[in-house]
């Protein structure tokens, strides 16, 4: 590009999209002209307007690094913290999910526990936070329980675990979702323990089960080890029991109700 001074103003936006293609500044590119227009009318000063591009630029880098973080963590669904109805579930304290949703216990590497039955809303809850830990910054990964299993003994037949329990290690909060619903034998409860142990008081992990912790022998059949397991996800943790009533259930009924009574 060749400098030139005393540009008419078609010539000027032609050189401001010249530049921010060549410089990869997209959101200046798109928006400079209505932020131009936008400083001539509220008289900004030079130095202020160059602020407003600079900080479009980096409000947007910040949100497509939240969207490609959201993306990698594979939720299975869109859930937000501000989308649970709370009303609905008066087991849940909203003041202590506003509180886990600062993510502080990400950082410190915490484990977080969702207990409750069926339709109660653990794993709304468990995608939400883990969506709002991405939005923080955290590198976030979900897994239902039988899939991570699954792929930890075929990385195991083809002597690739240490690996695969590497990737598993370095993601800042492991989102494991529907534990025990299903038995698992011992070789698949012995490599789940390994993964704990490779995050054990460094990386979050985060649970949703339909079972409480005295009938988690149900899933990991050897005594000792399910202790060890319930040890490591409890530590230091937080604990929520979202219930037993199912607030899909009852959604279901109230519609049906409602459409009889039309």
């Amino acid at each position: 590009m060749t400098r030139k001074r005393g540009l008419t103003e078609e010539a000027a936006t032609a050189s401001i999209d010249q530049a921010c293609r060549m410089l990869r500044l997209p959101s200046i590119r798109q928006q400079s002209v209505d932020l131009a227009e936008g400083a001539a009318r509220d008289q900004m000063s030079y130095r202020a307007f160059l602020a407003e591009l600079l900080m479009t630029e980096c409000d947007d880098r910040a949100r497509r690094r939240s969207e490609r973080r959201i993306k990698a963590a594979s939720f299975p669904r869109d859930k937000s913290l501000r989308a649970f109805d709370f009303d609905a579930n008066p087991s849940i304290d909203p003041a202590t999910v506003n509180t886990l949703a600062t993510c502080e216990w990400v950082k410190k590497g915490e484990p977080l526990c969702l207990i409750g039955d069926s339709g109660t809303g653990k794993s709304h809850l468990l995608i939400a936070l883990g969506t709002e830990a991405a939005m923080h910054g955290f590198r976030v990964r979900y897994v239902l329980a039988t899939k991570l299993v699954n792929e930890l003994v075929e990385a195991a037949d083809e002597k690739m675990l240490s690996k695969t329990i590497a990737r598993y290690g370095r993601v800042d909060l492991l989102c494991i979702d529907e534990l025990g619903y299903m038995e698992l034998d011992r070789r698949g409860a012995e490599l789940l323990f390994q993964v704990l142990t490779e995050r054990e008081e460094k990386n979050s992990v985060a649970i949703a089960s339909n079972e409480s912790f005295s009938g988690w022998t149900k899933t990991f059949t050897d005594p000792r080890l399910c202790a060890a397991i319930v040890d490591r996800l409890t530590f230091n943790g937080a604990i929520i029991q979202t219930g037993t009533e199912s607030y899909r259930l009852a959604h279901t009924k109230a519609l049906a109700e409602q459409t009889a009574a039309g």
